[in-house]
């Protein structure tokens, strides 16, 4: 879901270059890899880089294929009107996490190492009734948004435009978690030309700009 609309975007501007037209369906990492482990056919898959190798791991991603996008930083958001917090540092970021009533993260990786940061921190007992998990698929946005939780981590791409919700900024250099976004080649696919010239559009020089105004760097 953090390269929605990045990937629509860049799909776009590459079929008014000529290229191949894709149709791009966005669900969340976890229900997406397990499509492609059940079987189902896909010319490219989007994934962040650690799920794109346990797929070619397994042999449903052509060998080799891995083409790497973007890199993603996590950021935090409160509801819009609300106090923001101070987190420019790993101490203030914590403080703010310690103080905050209800907490929101999401089912992907940003998820998981966030989690990780809290028990490296001690406070993985002390938060757990107020922990959110935003259920695959739904922004953590939404979940700030509408009250449900005071504070929400995610990728920034997701936050970016969210409506109900500032953003309070990237997490600090010190506890930063960068998620490296991926492609990799349907095992199955008998259109591999046009997807690698896709791919190859994608990292271009012509889309890097793009990729910034989504909240993302070039990996």
């Amino acid at each position: 879901m953090a390269t929605r609309a990045l990937l629509a975007e860049l799909a776009h501007a590459a079929a008014r270059q000529g290229l191949a037209t894709a149709q791009i369906e966005s669900v969340g990492g976890v229900d997406a890899a397990r499509r492609v482990q059940a079987g189902e056919a896909f010319d490219l898959v989007f994934l962040a880089a650690d799920a794109i190798e346990l797929l070619l791991e397994a042999g449903h991603l052509q060998a080799g294929s891995r083409v790497d996008l973007v890199r993603s930083s996590v950021a935090a958001a409160v509801a819009s009107g609300a106090s923001v917090p101070d987190i420019a540092s790993e101490d203030a970021l914590r403080a703010a996490v310690v103080a905050a009533p209800t907490i929101g993260f999401s089912t992907g990786p940003s998820g998981t190492a966030l989690l990780r940061l809290f028990e490296r921190w001690g406070l993985k007992s002390q938060l757990a009734e107020r922990l959110r998990q935003a259920p695959a698929g739904v922004p953590v946005a939404r979940l700030v948004a509408t009250g449900e939780v005071a504070l929400g981590f995610q990728q920034r791409s997701e936050l970016l435009g969210a409506e109900g919700i500032q953003l309070v900024g990237d997490l600090p250099a010190a506890v930063a978690i960068t998620t490296v976004f991926s492609a990799g080649l349907g095992a199955g696919t008998v259109q591999g030309d046009a997807a690698r010239a896709l791919l190859a559009f994608f990292n271009s020089p012509q889309a890097v700009a793009v990729k910034r105004r989504h909240g993302m760097e070039p990996a």
